[in-house]
């Protein structure tokens, strides 16, 4: 059991994947559980789950700095996308990374057959590039090495943007409300259950798409739009919702609220000074993320062998600090990566020893 930001965690030395699975709270275990006690007694009803619906959808809002209204919900990041980069105009060119999740790329490269492009630079090349293409589709923290977009300069660059806060948002300070479309998922550093996303569209953004997956759950008053036409979708950003998953709705409304209250500058730093620390013991300069990625022989099975959680992605091991995290875990790291392996034992002599 660990404290941690006046929160409860029932987690143990040693784990480093928030990256793929962020550790619920104290406060999201009793309330998913309270949840499925009561889906097991026929206690709740469909509509029950709407007030967790609102709390999470505004506090996802108040951490991204937008209006709940701008706000729709989702299941994962490449549903929403997809909602997205189907409503794109034919034609459009996007601009993304080399090696972004394809979450955030496989949506819009479905749309080829429209004539939609999709092109890969390196990351220092994004910001000049942007002018020339319509959208940029990036993650504001890549989810293999944890490296920072630029996002200052992707502002400036002028193109519009569709920004995957997945892998930043609960641990990095951003200025979102310049952004087009803001996605993100809850399950990762937002320490809710998988199965809860959310999309920003900003007013601005709607000029250019329109909801392509409307179903009951969009309709203005959703509980009148179950049956039977005319299409009479919400007139803000919950045309774009797509329907529910009960359950991660309700530990998203647990978890968001709490995580909006704390300071964001308090989280950043102590988890950065852990990364940065482990980073420095293997003579690796500062980087500001939340994320490192190790390319060191063997650091995997290492790691594996004494059970620290962590992932592997582009061929290196994959370490996530998450405000949960202590100086234990970045010991337990480093003394375990760098043990040398024991001494292999001498082999008696085969020689026959002469009296």
């Amino acid at each position: 059991m660990r404290a941690a930001f006046g929160e409860r965690f029932e987690i143990t030395p040693g784990y480093l994947n928030s990256a793929s699975i962020g550790v619920p709270p104290a406060r999201v275990v009793d309330a998913v559980a309270a949840a499925v006690r009561r889906w097991a007694l026929g206690l709740d009803n469909a509509p029950a789950f709407g007030p967790d619906i609102a709390t999470a959808r505004a506090a996802w809002a108040a951490l991204i700095g937008a209006d709940p209204a701008e706000v729709a919900i989702g299941t994962a990041v490449s549903q929403l996308i997809a909602s997205v980069a189907a409503a794109v105009p034919d034609g459009t060119r996007v601009l993304t990374v080399r090696g972004e999740f394809t979450s955030v790329t496989f949506p819009f490269a479905a749309q080829a057959h429209r004539g939609v492009t999709v092109t890969e630079v390196d990351p220092a090349e994004l910001v000049d590039r942007a002018p020339g293409f319509d959208l940029v589709a990036v993650s504001a923290v890549q989810s293999a090495d944890g490296a920072i977009a630029d996002l200052p300069g992707l502002r400036a660059a002028g193109t519009r943007v569709l920004l995957d806060v997945t892998q930043a948002l609960g641990w990095l300070p951003m200025d979102l409300t310049w952004v087009d479309w803001v996605v993100g998922a809850g399950y990762k550093w937002l320490l809710s259950p998988r199965g809860a996303a959310w999309l920003a569209v900003r007013p601005h953004a709607r000029e250019w798409t329109h909801p392509v997956a409307a179903g009951w759950f969009a309709g203005d008053n959703p509980w009148n739009s179950v049956y039977g036409m005319p299409l009479r979708l919400a007139d803000d950003a919950r045309a774009y919702d797509l329907g529910p998953a009960w359950f991660s709705q309700v530990g998203a409304a647990a978890a968001l609220p709490w995580l909006a209250s704390l300071d964001i500058h308090a989280v950043h730093a102590h988890v950065v000074a852990l990364a940065d620390d482990l980073r420095a013991r293997f003579d690796l300069p500062p980087a500001g993320s939340a994320i490192v990625s190790l390319d060191l022989p063997d650091a995997a099975d290492r790691l594996t062998a004494v059970g620290i959680r962590f992932a592997t992605r582009a061929g290196r091991a994959r370490l996530a600090f998450h405000l949960y995290n202590t100086v234990e875990d970045v010991d337990l790291a480093v003394n375990t990566v760098k043990r040398r392996p024991p001494a292999r034992a001498r082999e008696p002599s085969r020689m026959k020893r002469v009296e």
